[in-house]
């Protein structure tokens, strides 16, 4: 009985210091984070295509490209402030500006000679909440032969990751692929009736995005896996956790995907943060897994498969094969998780988890780390 109300105390304690540090501040929402383009490019009869681009304008006008997996990280983080609180119309002037430099950015290939669409509309919403990431809809059209036989499409290296969809008028099907910046695509064929992607090449697409959106873009998903990791490298209650956490972000990101679920991104992210302080206090005032953890991790799962859902929501799911490219994206966040916990065991579990001095030494500065940059993250990726 002691064991049981010292253990809520615990829990209490810890749920109240989270949210102190949560309610202290005007939380509004998190999208520092950098999402790749969505493009969709579509084939008419009358051999002209369009092609819709949804991309962070001001991230590419600041030059914050992809080797820096929040605005924040960029030396330019100033120019990308200030780019973000301008008006639709001052935007929209600027973006005009840059439009040679956007157009030469974008690659568009049609039987291996190189395509020069025309930008023909630009819609930027309004300034809204400066901490969200405004997203800028880019229309370009461009005409193509009456013989074309392929198409590639490719995005610079400098702008970052974008997913594909290729579609003609005509027709129902659509073929997508998720490209890493400066990557070019796999041909489309113009000619003929769109293939779509067989279920093992949609497999492999989908386990390739779910495991690099943990290693190495999730860096709040790593973290909270490395808070799990910390309290005990016992490998039967880790694989607990591991399961329940798995579990949980499987049903949430489903359940969301399939429209039965929807929560706005101004209550999942706080509570993502939420999530990593927590689990870092737990560690540092329990000194030994308790029953009660797993459920923890269930009830945080939840919350971090609803933000699984703001990425694939962005990049699309293939209707046809909505349930295979689900299921492919979970087998690679969890190989993204598993990746993470190897690389710490063998970094310090396997050498240093038996040691008596363990905890003090690792487990608690750790897990000190861990809380510390949840918070950093609370403060300036959650607060406006």
């Amino acid at each position: 009985m002691n064991d049981i109300f010292t253990g809520t105390v615990i829990r209490l304690s810890i749920i109240c210091m989270v949210f102190i540090v949560i309610l202290l501040l005007p939380v509004s929402a998190t999208a520092h984070r950098l999402r790749p383009a969505i493009v969709t490019i579509t084939f008419h009869p009358e051999l002209t295509y369009d092609a819709t681009l949804v991309v962070n304008a001001e991230a590419i006008l600041a030059g914050i490209g992809p080797q820096h997996a929040d605005t924040d990280d960029s030396p330019n983080t100033a120019d990308y402030a200030a780019l973000r609180e301008l008006p639709p119309a001052e935007l929209l002037t600027r973006i005009d500006s840059f439009g040679a430099i956007l157009l030469n950015g974008v690659g568009i290939s049609i039987d291996g000679q190189r395509s020069s669409p025309d930008i023909v509309d630009i819609e930027v919403p309004g300034i809204g909440n400066t901490a969200l990431q405004r997203l800028t809809t880019i229309r370009l059209a461009g005409v193509y032969p009456a013989d074309a036989q392929q198409f590639t499409w490719s995005y610079s290296a400098t702008f970052g990751a974008s997913a594909v969809r290729v579609a003609r008028s005509a027709e129902e099907t659509m073929q997508s692929a998720f490209l890493n910046p400066g990557q070019s695509s796999e041909p489309f064929l113009i000619g003929e009736p769109l293939k779509p992607l067989t279920t093992w090449q949609i497999a492999a697409d989908y386990i390739a995005i779910g495991f690099t959106h943990i290693v190495p873009k999730g860096l709040d998903h790593i973290l909270f896996v490395l808070g799990i990791f910390l309290l005990s490298t016992a490998w039967r209650p880790l694989l607990y956790q591991i399961t329940a956490f798995t579990i949980a972000h499987t049903i949430t990101l489903g359940m969301s995907l399939y429209g039965l679920l929807s929560l706005p991104t101004d209550i999942v992210e706080p509570l993502i943060a939420a999530s990593i302080v927590y689990v870092g206090i737990e560690n540092i005032l329990t000194p030994q897994l308790k029953p009660w953890r797993v459920f923890v991790v269930f009830g945080f799962g939840l919350l971090h498969g609803l933000g699984f859902a703001g990425v694939l929501s962005e990049i699309g799911l293939p209707q046809d094969e909505f349930l295979n490219a689900l299921i492919s994206f979970n087998i690679g966040v969890e190989c993204g998780q598993l990746t993470v916990i190897a690389a710490a065991y063998l970094a310090v579990g396997y050498w240093f988890g038996k040691q008596s001095w363990y905890r003090a030494r690792v487990v608690i500065p750790g897990s000190a780390a861990i809380a510390l940059v949840g918070t950093y993250w609370a403060v300036t990726r959650i607060v406006a």
